[in-house]
């Protein structure tokens, strides 16, 4: 009996422990979280109505207009906005040698002419045939008629006693035939550095379509890769986009441009610029003329005017006349009358890797009794290069 008492108490002891230890249990454990409010739902705004539907307007508070802040107005609000970044001065490359970097620029003029002739040159027997052959190849090229009549003569003559002939006595006869044709010992420096003063004055002048803006340009360009300051004048006031186009090519380069009304008087632009680039003590002062047809009399009669305004200040040192080398005989009638109305000092090629007619640059040497002085050789900005008639003889004739 003692013993089921004793087995009683130890069960009842062994389960109130093991009760005490759930209850403790469920004590640590969290609650979960109430149930959110339900939030308040703010009803929208109920349409407006109009007449008899319409709600009765509530009292609202306002503010007067002496409890209202107002800006007393004595100092007004500036905006200041960020300044304006100047363009980046660009350094153009040295013209020394240019032309021979951009040889590869005449390589159609070269198919045509220098090739051709060689090609002719290496006949076994030279008959009439074949010189009439080259005869036709150099007037296609626009070399003209009085200069190929010459060359041939020469070419007949040192064949004749040259004897045999290899490809490198060829090619040798035939270079120095060119450059002597082409002329070695003509001055083709641009004159803008005269002695007793300074600026030097150029005058770029030529027919619409020839790139005469875009030359002028790229003229600034070899004179400031030269170490010269430049002054640039916007005397074509007849085309809307010229002087912003020339004021654009100066900036580039760090040159100033000096520019007039849309529609105004292209003397006075030139005056101005002039007279501006001695106050500035600039080396030179490029003036960049209307595109002016040279079947308009007048228009031609106001280019003389601007000449002989700008020599009331200082003599005009250069005029070069900007030809396009695809117009081939066109622009030795363009020339010509040039000539007539001013004293064309120098002749500037453009567009010469775009023909195959590189023996107009003998044909208007010839014309006008004025050298070549610069050849465009592309659109690039620095595609404009001094002409060498070694250089340019010998990407004629290819190696």
């Amino acid at each position: 009996m003692d013993i089921v008492i004793l087995a009683v108490v130890i069960a009842v002891v062994v389960i109130g422990a093991l009760g005490g230890l759930v209850v403790g249990s469920r004590r640590k454990k969290q609650l979960p979280p109430p149930p959110p409010a339900a939030p308040d739902i703010t009803a929208p705004p109920a349409e407006p109505h109009v007449g008899e539907e319409a709600e009765t307007p509530r009292e609202e508070p306002r503010r007067t207009i002496e409890e209202v802040d107002l800006p007393d107005g004595s100092a007004p609000v500036v905006v200041e906005e960020p300044p304006a970044e100047a363009p980046a001065i660009e350094i153009p490359e040295p013209t020394a040698g240019r032309l021979v970097r951009l040889r590869s620029r005449l390589s159609r003029s070269q198919n045509a002419l220098g090739k051709g002739l060689l090609t002719l040159l290496s006949r076994e027997h030279l008959d009439e045939d074949t010189w009439e052959e080259i005869e036709d190849t150099l007037l296609t090229a626009d070399v003209g008629v009085q200069p190929t009549q010459e060359l041939v003569d020469r070419l007949r003559e040192r064949v004749k006693v040259l004897g045999t002939r290899t490809p490198e006595e060829l090619r040798t006869l035939l270079r120095e035939e060119l450059v002597t044709l082409v002329g070695r010992d003509m001055d083709r420096a641009v004159k803008t550095e005269p002695e007793d003063r300074k600026p030097g004055i150029v005058m770029v002048v030529g027919v619409n379509g020839t790139g005469k803006t875009t030359t002028t340009g790229k003229l600034a360009r070899v004179l400031v890769a030269d170490g010269q300051s430049v002054v640039l004048g916007a005397a074509d006031t007849f085309r809307a986009a010229a002087a912003d186009q020339l004021q654009t090519w100066g900036e580039r380069v760090g040159a100033h441009t000096v520019r007039g009304p849309e529609g105004g008087d292209p003397a006075s632009v030139a005056f101005d610029a002039v007279k501006e680039g001695k106050e500035m003590g600039a080396n030179v002062v490029l003036i960049d003329t209307a595109g002016r047809l040279h079947t308009k009399t007048g228009l031609m009669d106001e280019l003389g005017k601007v000449k002989r305004v700008v020599e009331k200040q200082a003599p005009v040192d250069e005029v070069l006349l900007v030809l396009d080398a695809t117009t081939g005989q066109n622009g030795l009638v363009q020339a010509r009358v040039f000539a007539e109305v001013v004293n064309i000092t120098g002749i500037v090629l453009t567009k010469l890797d775009g023909t195959a007619k590189g023996g107009i640059v003998i044909a208007v040497q010839r014309e006008l009794g004025v050298p070549v002085k610069l050849i465009g050789l592309g659109e690039g900005a620095d595609d404009l290069a001094p002409f060498e008639p070694e250089a340019f003889v010998d990407a004629l004739i290819g190696e």
